[in-house]
């Protein structure tokens, strides 16, 4: 029997894949990783003049392989390729075209980890910024939290205001636009930092004890939407690809001494193998970097829902 390959877009990758969903695929791709099942290495890159193209690739042990694609030569029309194949075969089972898979896939690895690493009773998260990348973080954070509030900052004043009417809209969680970054975090009990800033966004005196934070955006040296303040007050810091960390040019700051050695494994921590939280007052820090094939599990994941249907 010939299998025809599917072609999603990014229309069919927001229907097929709600939160809940996503976070699930996100905890079993870790724990895969974790296991030795998944094969996750560093993100790799081919520079081509003007720009770069990246990939990242996974394989699952005897189901299957793939990888995801995409450039930085800024083109406003450019969108990332997630191709999935059989290994069994090697046949092309899907393909994905566009952001939103990626993006999905960042927010249901920032979901995992407010459910690992936050208080069990986490109600009120603040986010500093508000774009595509924030919105996942919050939409998945709704998935293991009961949000009672969400508050916003970003650079512009509409831009935070809609972010706020959206997670009204979409989520039924309450939600304001705040004009600073000290507003959006303090008194929160899970913070999410996601944007592109290349220096610091947040003051670590601005959290309150038993914070959780999430970190998406640049963290690297010389470029880092957080300081070592930051690293310095969290008593739990944990990656999603340890490996990835350590792979980056320049460094990242959580990958080099003195935090090296005080850096975990996020699938470690819900394998049990590694502690994660163990007291309401820590602060604890999750540096996401992107596990290698999570795109790949992602849209495996997708068809596999989509054939249940």
């Amino acid at each position: 029997m010939i299998r025809m390959t599917l072609f999603l877009s990014d229309p069919e990758v927001a229907a097929g894949l709600d939160a809940p969903t996503t976070v699930d695929a996100m905890r079993a791709a870790l724990l895969a990783a974790y296991a030795g099942r998944l094969a996750a290495p560093p993100r790799v890159a081919a520079p081509l003049g003007g720009g770069r193209m990246v990939l990242t690739a996974g394989h699952l042990t005897g189901e299957w392989y793939g990888y995801r694609a995409y450039d930085t030569f800024g083109h406003p029309e450019a969108a990332q390729v997630v191709v999935l194949h059989d290994a069994r075969t090697g046949a092309v089972r899907a393909v994905s075209v566009g952001d939103e898979l990626g993006s999905r896939r960042t927010g249901g690895l920032g979901g995992v980890a407010v459910d690992a690493l936050a208080r069990p009773d986490a109600a009120t998260l603040g986010v500093i910024g508000s774009g595509r990348q924030a919105w996942t973080q919050v939409w998945a954070a709704a998935a293991v939290r009961p949000l009672r509030e969400v508050t916003v900052f970003s650079r512009s004043a509409a831009r935070r205001a809609a972010f706020a009417a959206r997670v009204r809209a979409d989520l039924g969680v309450p939600a304001r636009a705040v004009d600073s970054a000290a507003a959006a975090v303090r008194d929160r009990d899970v913070v999410v930092l996601a944007t592109t800033s290349t220096t610091p966004v947040l003051d670590p005196a601005d959290l309150a004890p038993g914070t959780h934070v999430n970190a998406v955006g640049f963290k690297q040296r010389d470029r880092t939407e957080f300081g070592p303040d930051l690293l310095d007050a969290a008593a739990v810091l944990v990656t999603d690809s340890p490996a990835q960390a350590g792979a980056y040019v320049p460094p990242m700051l959580a990958a080099e001494p003195p935090y090296a050695d005080r850096l975990g494994d996020l699938g470690a921590v819900l394998a049990g193998a590694e502690p994660g939280r163990t007291t309401a007052e820590q602060v604890s820090l999750f540096c996401s970097v992107g596990l290698a094939g999570t795109e790949v599990f992602l849209l495996d994941r997708l068809v596999r829902v989509g054939a249940a249907v």
